[in-house]
């Protein structure tokens, strides 16, 4: 029988040194995201937060401790084997979009699909199929600079699904956003969650952004606590 869990983090550590000093993010942290999962994570200001959500996503590694995706040790993999791993598995989505500014959206989308084995007319159809669903598909010929903050977002969304991943990692996704258009951004990853079965973990500071994700975990002090996000 499949597992219903596609991260489980084991006694996760993570030291940092700076000169002589040897600075503590994670002692010994355990986490479960289960298939499905729309998890939001809040904390004060360097409780590790963006360091968990890189080491889910593979670009740091854990000073001690397990990483299992989908039952596979990943924070062993080689730099070559973590690079195809990632393609494959995750899309990210950052506050500041990070497109391309010299590319369309169109191309912008399609960087992550020139890591796999998809020929241009294959790239072309996922890139399409991506920006169609976040309502962009007349947008594809248009720059980043010819667009809103918030059709940028969409863009980097695009980006972040059109291959698929099995998980999308979201650091502060609404942060550069007015609310109008934060809140449609998350109403849109509801939906990719809800309608398309996409495991999302959402870095926030935004007590309602937190409110549109299934639950949500404080991080304080190298530990979890789940709590209720209030309104703000």
């Amino acid at each position: 029988m499949a597992s219903e869990t596609l991260y489980d983090l084991k006694a996760i550590s993570k030291k940092f040194t700076r000169g002589k000093e040897t600075i503590t993010i994670f002692e010994s942290l355990d986490l479960q995201i289960k298939k499905g999962d729309f998890v939001a994570i809040m904390g004060p200001s360097g409780s590790g937060k963006t360091t968990l959500l890189n080491m889910l996503g593979g670009v740091d590694q854990p000073s001690g401790g397990e990483i299992l995706f989908d039952g596979k040790r990943v924070d062993n993999l080689g730099e070559g084997d973590l690079a195809r791993w990632r393609a494959n598995n995750i899309g990210f989505i950052f506050q500041f979009y990070n497109l391309m500014p010299m590319l369309n959206a169109a191309r912008n989308v399609e960087l992550p699909l020139l890591l796999t084995k998809l020929n241009k007319k294959q790239r072309n159809q996922f890139v399409e199929t991506a920006l169609t669903l976040v309502g962009l598909a007349d947008r594809a010929k248009h720059m980043p600079g010819e667009m809103s903050g918030g059709q940028q977002q969409r863009v980097a969304i695009a980006r972040a699904i059109v291959s698929d991943p099995k998980l999308i990692l979201c650091d502060e996704p609404t942060g550069d956003l007015d609310r109008t258009t934060a809140d449609e951004i998350l109403e849109m990853l509801q939906i990719l969650n809800r309608d398309h079965g996409k495991t999302i973990v959402m870095v926030t500071h935004d007590p309602r952004a937190a409110k549109y994700a299934g639950r949500t975990l404080h991080l304080d002090k190298g530990a979890f606590v789940e709590r209720e996000a209030e309104i703000v």
